[in-house]
């Protein structure tokens, strides 16, 4: 069965995650769905990190087996249509090896999360940023964001059901910048990192955020890391601002 690389795009608000559920739609659900129009049959397909609900996709990665050979424009194509109107895009299609893995062969997952910085409702923008009504401080952001770089035990920044083997996880960067758009000034966080825990991502941010508010110091943070205690962590942010933004492996498949 030839396997295919998809790359996909997707809003997460109307799903209740990546993985699929029994009775609450998914992303995975709904591309499966879209698979057996294409080929009628029960289909199982593995993507590189499982979002959670209301997290977004810029370029989350999965990968899928035929039965026969498609030309991997005219799946993604053909994808598209029957995966209408779900907010779910298949943005590239590539054949691939048969050993090769959308979870397992990846050696590197992107993250990014905004924050927007406004006091009047998100229209535009709503469900795709977390909106705080304050200025935050970049400058003590990415001082406290500088104290988790490396290897370390991350419980306190992981979810109390994450299922991870082990807390110990190695984060290459996280990095902090403030934009500037129409819609407001935007803080935004580049995780990235060989793979994360349960939530670390939005425990990290919603623990930053008290920094730039000026609640928390980066020694707080730095104290967090080191108890090792769940009870540390600052408030986990909401998922509406997370996004997949890409993954990494040795043969780029797209």
């Amino acid at each position: 069965m030839p396997r295919y690389a998809l790359q996909v795009e997707y809003h997460g608000a109307p799903f209740a995650g990546w993985q699929r559920q029994a009775d609450q739609p998914s992303v995975q659900g709904a591309i499966e769905a879209a698979l057996a129009k294409l080929e009628p049959r029960d289909h199982t397909i593995a993507a590189a990190g499982r979002t959670d609900a209301g997290v977004h996709g810029l370029a989350q990665v999965a990968h899928c087996d035929m039965e026969k050979e498609w030309d991997p424009f005219r799946l993604s194509e053909a994808l598209n249509f029957q995966l209408k109107p779900a907010p779910v895009a298949i943005v590239n299609a590539a054949k691939v090896d048969d050993d090769w893995h959308a979870r397992f062969s990846a050696t590197e997952r992107r993250y990014l999360f905004r924050i927007l910085m406004r006091r009047a409702p998100a229209t535009h923008e709503a469900g795709l940023v977390w909106q705080v009504k304050h200025d935050l401080d970049v400058a003590a952001m990415q001082a406290g964001a500088d104290r988790l770089l490396g290897n370390h035990d991350f419980t306190t920044f992981r979810s109390s059901i994450c299922q991870a083997a082990s807390p110990q996880k190695t984060l290459d960067e996280l990095r902090v910048e403030r934009v500037e758009t129409i819609g407001g000034p935007e803080i935004h966080f580049h995780v990235r990192a060989r793979s994360f825990l349960h939530n670390q991502v939005r425990s990290f941010v919603g623990t930053l955020e008290r920094v730039g508010a000026g609640a928390w110091t980066p020694d707080d943070v730095t104290a967090a890391l080191e108890a090792r205690d769940r009870a540390a962590c600052g408030p986990v942010c909401p998922p509406q601002g997370l996004y997949l933004a890409g993954v990494t492996y040795p043969d780029a498949p797209f």
